[in-house]
């Protein structure tokens, strides 16, 4: 059994017996003695149960290894059942509408597919009111409530909402290498860092590329989930609590032959990756190949805004012209300015961070968002999950993205690249992220050990792009040595707009709570013109409140797991107060996180279980907030473990539970029965609070 769970059993059985101070001096929650309940038996699996999650963590499956051409066979009899009807015919429901006929790799079998078709779920379908028109037609779960009569997709997406879509064209040209990037080689020619990009290697040396992929958990997720086996350390938490991490699928749309895969497929996928993780050359026939799937995706994956740099096929590396660029640079103090003052920023979340719980977050209060941290190499190698994590939604107002590399080269020519392709407000460069995957290739916080190379990141990357760039950083790689106090007065002069400081080291990971004494130290150290944000443990509008008042010179709070835990605590501090929030208010949160999940990930059958899987991650954070009308002493503390208590009502004791069956009943409330054979687990402890082994 999982140690930190193991504590929060036995504390919820000696909960009665113990004073409040005695609860919060061991860091277990001080509920209403009526509310307490025995913890649940988790001995014996119930019979009603979904799926069976152990108590400490997953099993290593031992996996067949297969070669990527047995692998890709599979995929493509997968695709030809006729479950998988093809898109082209699914939107216009004729038959003769797929202009590949016979060479078509989908079903054309339209009764055969209504006939194993799930049955429609309840509810309306969520692009009618957005869209007009569904774009999945026959394969939305919400058929019915189409209009008789009316075309089943449009042509267009003119009321699509989401940007930053990933050009095929731009895809080919990374593949081949035949990107320019001429603005990024002229800055590091200036600064004497210029190296030439290696063929069907780009960036190599950084090690963020598909090496962050791994198969050893059996469960085909990426190792920065997973890599430390520490619960809540694994990149799946923002840079404060959390999540830094390479994301496994952030979902979107966007990528090559319907990018959202099942589990398996993504496993599938990822043992295909290691076994040649850079092999990245194509062949005119390979290319064509991609673009033959692209074409079969539904309206929803195609580009939506065609932006499209078309660099010349022949142009190398070479074809720069460094004396125009630097003579067209604009200097640091003229770039556009980001003011964060006072605003609610949400953290970039690794999976659980994704487009739909930002627009919830948005909805909530949220006034600044920033996308889930990329790979620098992975961008550059065109990795269309990758770029699915660029995504923004119209009601971003404020949206930036998050990148991570170890070396100006790669950072350089992925901020060019981003501003090129993107329309971003400001791009975040992590210098913070723990996970040994990342750290070990001289990415993440191992950046905190080399502070000339700090400085060399920050300014090629602030000296190519005139899009504000802003920088995240731990207080140190060991515990005991801080150095950002003697760097901040630096990082302005560097090109950085804004810094963020999580109050912890590196090898502090996340456990004790955040040191935000000297995250004001380090903020008073400040130069004017360099916004400092701070982040850590902020769950209360009455935290909030305590760092400004101590530290006034402070720009902002990040939020992070606290906005994970509870995402109305953008309200809560806009509102100053405590929200004792219903159990019904919250399940309407869920129900619009579900219909934004619909309208990203999809309405048909893959898009639906997608938006479960990722309802899932997040009930396996939301489960620890405890409501405020049960607690003796208010507000909740993070590192709080929770006993285990009943609620107001029924749905309230279910919101509450730690197993991961109730969490699939909940899903189950809003998106019907789950498939036949199906299982979750968690890609963190829930449970892990503050831990030994957590760092």
């Amino acid at each position: 059994m999982d140690g930190g769970e193991n504590d929060s059993h036995q504390g919820s059985s000696l909960v009665i017996h113990q004073t409040t101070e005695q609860l919060i001096a061991r860091c277990i929650a001080p509920v209403k003695k009526d509310f307490i309940r025995p913890p649940p038996d988790r001995t014996t699996s119930s019979q009603n149960d979904t799926v069976s999650i152990p108590n400490d963590k997953p099993p290593l499956l031992a996996k067949e290894k297969k070669s990527k051409r047995q692998l890709k066979r599979e995929r493509r009899q997968d695709q030809k059942s006729t479950k998988n009807l093809c898109p082209e015919i699914s939107k216009s429901g004729d038959v003769n509408s797929c202009r590949y006929q016979d060479k078509c790799r989908f079903s054309h079998d339209i009764e055969a597919f209504k006939a194993q078709k799930p049955d429609d779920l309840e509810g309306e379908c969520p692009f009618l009111k957005s869209e007009g028109s569904c774009p999945y037609g026959l394969s939305c779960r919400f058929l019915s409530t189409h209009e008789e009569g009316k075309p089943l997709s449009s042509n267009g997406l003119e009321k699509r909402s989401e940007v930053n879509g990933f050009s095929k064209d731009v895809q080919k040209l990374l593949w081949k290498n035949k990107m320019t990037y001429p603005k990024a080689d002229a800055k590091l020619k200036a600064l004497g860092l210029f190296s030439k990009p290696k063929v069907n290697n780009l960036g190599n040396k950084d090690g963020d590329d598909k090496c962050v992929q791994s198969e050893e958990n059996g469960s085909g997720v990426v190792t920065s989930e997973l890599e430390n086996n520490d619960g809540v350390d694994k990149c799946h938490l923002s840079d404060d609590d959390g999540l830094c991490g390479v994301a496994a699928d952030s979902g979107s749309k966007l990528e090559c032959s319907a990018e959202v895969k099942k589990d398996d497929d993504i496993t599938r996928e990822l043992e295909s990756d290691i076994i040649c993780p850079l092999k990245r050359r194509k062949t005119e026939e390979n290319c064509e190949d991609v673009e033959t799937e692209n074409e079969g995706v539904s309206v929803v994956d195609q580009n939506v805004d065609g932006s499209c740099i078309k660099s010349e096929p022949e142009a190398g590396p070479e074809a720069i012209a460094p004396e125009t660029d630097l003579s067209l640079k604009l200097h640091s103090r003229e770039k556009k300015l980001i003011d964060f003052r006072e605003k609610l920023y949400l953290a970039p979340l690794t999976t659980v961070g994704n487009l739909p719980f930002r627009r919830v977050c948005k909805v909530l209060g949220a006034d600044v968002t920033c996308g889930e941290m990329a790979m620098c190499t992975n961008l550059l190698q065109g990795q269309a999950s990758e770029w699915a994590l660029l995504r923004r939604h119209s009601s971003e107002e404020l949206f930036g993205v998050q990148i991570c590399g170890a070396y100006p080269d790669t950072v350089a020519r992925t901020v060019e690249l981003i501003e090129k392709e993107c329309t971003v407000d400001f791009i975040d460069i992590n210098m913070g992220c723990p996970i040994d995957i990342v750290v070990n290739k001289g990415a993440g916080s191992a950046l905190l050990t080399k502070p000339m190379r700090m400085k060399s990141v920050v300014e090629v990357a602030s000296g190519t792009v005139d899009i504000p760039i802003t920088i995240k950083v731990r207080t140190a790689y060991f515990e005991g040595k801080n150095r950002i106090d003697s760097l901040i007065a630096d990082f302005s002069s560097w090109g950085a707009s804004a810094v963020t400081i999580h109050g912890r080291s590196r090898q502090q990971r996340y456990s004790k709570l955040a040191d935000w004494d000297y995250v004001y130290q380090c903020t008073k150290k400040a130069p004017n013109n360099l916004q400092v944000v701070g982040n850590g443990d902020v769950f209360s509008f009455v935290d909030w409140n305590n760092h400004k008042t101590e530290c006034p010179e402070l720009a902002t709070c990040m939020i992070a797991r606290g906005a994970l835990i509870k995402p109305w605590l953008f309200t809560e501090i806009k509102e100053q107060r405590h929200w004792d929030i219903s159990s019904g208010e919250r399940l309407n949160i869920f129900k619009d996180f579900v219909h934004f999940g619909l309208q990203h990930w999809g309405s048909d059958t893959k898009g639906v279980e997608t938006t479960r899987r990722f309802l899932l991650e997040w009930l396996s954070y939301t489960c620890r907030y405890i409501p405020v009308g049960l607690l003796e002493v208010v507000p909740q503390r993070i590192n709080w473990r929770p006993p285990s208590y009943y609620g107001r009502d029924d749905l309230e004791t279910l919101m509450a539970s730690d197993s991961a069956a109730d969490w699939v009943r909940l899903s189950e409330m809003l998106l019907g029965k789950v498939p036949e054979g199906f299982t979750f687990a968690p890609k963190h402890k829930s449970n892990a609070y503050d831990r030994a082994e957590n760092g």
